[in-house]
């Protein structure tokens, strides 16, 4: 495995990089912690405007060499109206802090982290001041609204714009995916020399297996795990359909529990009583990695019930990486990125079928060798290909060409010339 070793000679010595994300309060958003600490590694003063959220309320805290300033922000849009007073005062809270950080210490280059795809309102008047403008494409907006409201019109229109008016901002993008790179270049209409695959991938330093819990069992032989979040596009009201056809079928030897929290945990647990399922579903809300390597550790099975539709398609889920950290078989939908990542260390049940999905869990339950064998496959996968250690060069030759361009720009008085840049894709 590549050592994350310090780097501070390279493009981003000395920079200043203010990174902004709305959905998600750091350190808490893994990704943008592990992205922010690499910069920092290479030699970058890193500043981070993000939500404030449970247990991290602080409105700026230095963590780690980090500068972490934090907003409030109204309770997650519901509607139209919900949606414009939620986005309004994110935008106006990361001006704010913007311009304030720019005044207090500098900005060289600002990267957005969607969603929302309106982050670039933000950066655009640093752009007219000569600084640079990154796009850390996280989730499809336009695809995203339509797995959630189950339909396009003006709205999906708008989001397509404003996906479309950051792609034209950006200098470069970075994508999380082969799939997410190929919209930044088809729709996005960026040069494919300045998209760059950089995956979420674990940091295998910090997710360490620990010795199994029998008490997650609940005095059952097998466990089950589920991590993520409780939203209407996880399907985790497929996986209780799926728990429900177990039981159904008399296995009384099966403990699921399912971690994390999100605008659905309260109905789905109203759902699982609703269905008789309360004494074989544990439901832990948002967990402390203690107990979350716990679980993961003492699982014999993980699974992933994300919907598909197009939004679920073409995102990589961090759970099923995370899973694959702990060498643990997986069962999950049909998904054309689930099966980019997981490979031969997942079966893969029809689309939205919670009884084919029942039938993967049972067979896996059945066959200690095979989930044996999965386990690890999915351990050698990310330790060679997919952990965080192997994506911190791909961000570091994206920053590389983000400031190379810039000085190719300066020396010739005029546009950059573009050439060719470092191989972007990880597939």
């Amino acid at each position: 495995m590549p050592d994350i070793a310090n780097t501070a000679d390279g493009a981003l010595a000395g920079r200043r990089v203010l990174i902004i994300v709305e959905n998600l309060p750091s350190p808490f958003d893994r990704r943008v912690w592990q992205e922010a600490g690499a910069m920092r590694d290479a030699g970058a003063k890193v500043s981070i405007i993000c939500p404030t959220g449970k247990g991290y309320e602080a409105r700026f805290e230095r963590l780690d060499g980090i500068d972490i300033h934090r907003h409030p922000l109204p309770p997650e849009g519901n509607g139209a109206l919900g949606y414009l007073i939620e986005y309004g005062a994110a935008l106006f809270w990361e001006t704010v802090l913007a311009w304030r950080v720019f005044f207090s210490g500098g900005v060289d280059v600002i990267q957005a982290c969607n969603p929302p795809d309106l982050i670039f309102l933000v950066a655009a008047p640093f752009k007219l001041l000569g600084r640079k403008f990154v796009f850390d494409h996280h989730d499809i907006c336009p695809e995203l609204f339509e797995a959630k409201f189950g339909r396009r019109g003006a709205f999906h229109r708008m989001l397509t714009l404003f996906e479309r008016l950051t792609f034209a901002l950006a200098d470069i993008s970075i994508a999380t995916n082969e799939s997410y790179r190929q919209i930044a270049i088809a729709r996005g209409r960026m040069d494919p020399r300045d998209v760059f695959v950089v995956r979420s991938g674990p940091d295998l330093r910090r997710l360490k297996p620990v010795p199994p819990d029998p008490r997650w069992r609940n005095g059952r032989r097998f466990l089950v795990g589920y991590v993520g979040v409780m939203g209407e596009q996880e399907g985790v009201d497929l996986l209780l359909d799926a728990v429900a056809a177990l039981v159904k079928r008399g296995r009384d030897d099966v403990q699921f529990c399912i971690v994390g929290g999100g605008p659905s945990l309260a109905s789905l647990r109203e759902r699982c009583a609703a269905q008789g399922l309360d004494p074989y579903v544990t439901f832990t809300g948002r967990a402390p990695d203690a107990d979350l390597f716990e679980i993961l550790s003492t699982a014999d099975v993980c699974v992933n019930p994300d919907r598909v539709n197009a939004m679920n398609d073409k995102s990589t889920m961090n759970k099923i990486l995370e899973y694959m950290a702990f060498g643990k078989p997986i069962v999950q939908f049909e998904l054309t990125e689930g099966r980019v990542s997981a490979a031969d260390a997942s079966l893969y049940a029809r689309p939205n079928d919670p009884i084919d999905m029942a039938d993967k869990i049972e067979a896996l339950l059945a066959s200690p060798e095979t989930r044996e064998r999965m386990g690890a496959i999915g351990v050698a996968r990310v330790a060679e290909d997919l952990s965080w250690a192997h994506q911190v060069p791909k961000l570091m030759a994206a920053y590389d060409r983000l400031f190379s361009r810039g000085r190719r720009n300066s020396a010739l008085g005029g546009p950059a010339i573009r050439t060719q840049g470092v191989g972007t894709g990880d597939e």
